[in-house]
């Protein structure tokens, strides 16, 4: 692999240099790969090696789990739909077949692939990390470079643990002062897409820097890189750090010993050199984040839940005009209305982007004591999730409030399991998309954090957590 050259660069440079095998003629490099994840969906990749008679290249470097279509109820009966069914059997045919590790079904490690990686520590600081899934950015939380592939590419990825890219443009957030009571990584994320638009972080690698981002945890800087693709970015990053440290020592994958104090010396070398030139740079106050919704089909149409609908009328650009013309008419919403007066006919807590132990403590401090006015399912991001969330009670406050205890797995995310919302349902969500029909046909979504879906969930209207979290420390 190449080496770097002497000048400033940044912790998306450092990493693409280290990995960079060949500089191709067309503008592109030829990419080492560190992790390919794998899941349901990846069936295309295995099937191009088939076809050819080929193997897997780095079967030690190619990990399967079963998270898109496994069930979230009745975990231990066989699954009813046999098309399900069938889905979840290719990935644990092809990973037998090919010799790759699988965190399947019934594995006591299963879970997410966006929460297994980091939480199992095998996503670590300066590798490479792909998957067939656009929220891969995720891991990029760990100092990572970390990004979605399509099923092209991962068949090239089976055969080769190479992958050419074009290198991305570089934008950095820089997020100043402290976020306030009440919000998080969710509220700053959605703040973020809502300034940059859906398309504005185009093709970039964005680099989350700022006191605000430092003081989140590494499950809060997981849920902000998760988000990155929703601005339009290739992939998001936050430099490593202490943090970054405590999060990944003593995990199962992790190096352990003096291999974790001599690795951690070369990880903590990572973060962007004080001079490195970004193509961008765009800065936020911390102290201003404000609870925050969603309200159109785009996560770029997001407000803080205190506003009101915007009016297409008063939207100087034509084109942003018809987006909201159209988003008001899918929702059934008026130009003017209150977000606070949207009742909600159900909540989900889950996801890749709001489903580890941190979210489930932020929706529970919420729901302790109180009775839900809405039905809603609960669904954690790993089985190590779920258990831990059992153990301090947590699912015992939220079926106290009316809530369903389930599983883990992508679950009402994007539907695939089973678990979808009805045509005209509105639902509270943590999830990463409010795209039509995103968690079932007709579906209307709204994104915001597991703390805000519990308040919703309380109320049946959207609502500000504040108010609710008062006297609860």
């Amino acid at each position: 692999m190449q080496q770097a050259t002497g000048e400033p660069r940044t912790l998306f440079d450092k990493l693409w240099d280290a990995h960079r095998v060949v500089a191709g003629e067309d503008g592109q490099d030829l990419l080492w790969i560190d992790r390919h994840y794998v899941h349901e969906g990846s069936f295309h990749g295995f099937d191009k090696l088939r076809a050819r008679g080929s193997r897997v290249a780095r079967p030690d470097l190619t990990f399967g789990v079963a998270d898109h279509y496994v069930p979230t109820r009745n975990r231990g009966a066989a699954i009813a739909d046999p098309a399900i069914r069938d889905v979840v059997g290719r990935v644990e045919r092809n990973t037998g077949d090919f010799g790759v590790q699988l965190f399947g079904l019934h594995d006591p490690r299963q879970g997410i692939v966006h929460v297994v990686g980091p939480e199992q520590g095998l996503t670590l600081p300066g590798l490479t990390v792909v998957c067939g899934d656009s929220h891969t950015s995720t891991h990029g939380a760990l100092g990572a470079l970390a990004f979605g592939i399509g099923a092209s590419e991962v068949a090239h990825v089976l055969m080769t643990q190479t992958l050419w890219q074009r290198r991305s443009r570089r934008l950095r957030v820089h997020v100043s002062g402290t976020l306030p009571v009440g919000t998080g990584a969710k509220d700053l994320a959605l703040t973020i897409i809502a300034k940059l638009g859906a398309d504005g972080g185009q093709g970039c690698a964005v680099e989350y820097a700022g006191p605000a981002v430092r003081a989140l945890s590494v499950e809060g800087r997981l849920t902000l890189c998760n988000l990155s693709i929703e601005c339009g970015a290739r992939c998001g990053l936050v430099a490593p750090d202490e943090v970054t440290l405590r999060f990944l020592r003593g995990r199962p994958f992790a190096p352990a010993g003096d291999a974790f104090d001599r690795a951690a010396e070369e990880w903590l070398t990572l973060p962007s050199d004080a001079d490195a030139v970004f193509d961008r740079e765009v800065s936020l106050d911390g102290n201003e984040v404000v609870p925050i919704v969603t309200w159109g089909i785009s996560p770029e149409d997001a407000l803080p839940v205190t506003a009101s609908i915007p009016d297409p009328e008063r939207a100087a650009d034509p084109a942003r005009a018809t987006q909201l013309r159209e988003a008001l008419a899918y929702m059934d919403l008026r130009p003017g209305q209150k977000l606070e007066d949207i009742r909600i006919d159900r909540v989900f807590i889950g996801s890749c982007t709001n489903s580890r132990i941190e979210d489930l403590r932020a929706a529970a401090a919420v729901l302790q004591g109180r009775t839900a006015r809405v039905p809603g399912l609960v669904s954690p991001g790993s089985t190590p999730v779920k258990q831990q969330a059992e153990q301090e009670g947590l699912d015992r406050i939220f079926t106290a409030a009316g809530l369903e205890w389930a599983e883990s797995g992508c679950s009402m995310c994007v539907g695939m399991n089973g678990d979808l919302l009805r045509p005209g349902e509105r639902c509270a969500s943590t999830t990463n998309r409010n795209f039509k029909g995103r968690q079932g046909q007709g579906s209307r979504t709204h994104l915001m954090s597991p703390a805000m879906a519990a308040a919703a969930a309380v109320t049946g209207h959207l609502t500000d957590v504040r108010p609710l979290l008062q006297g609860r420390g």
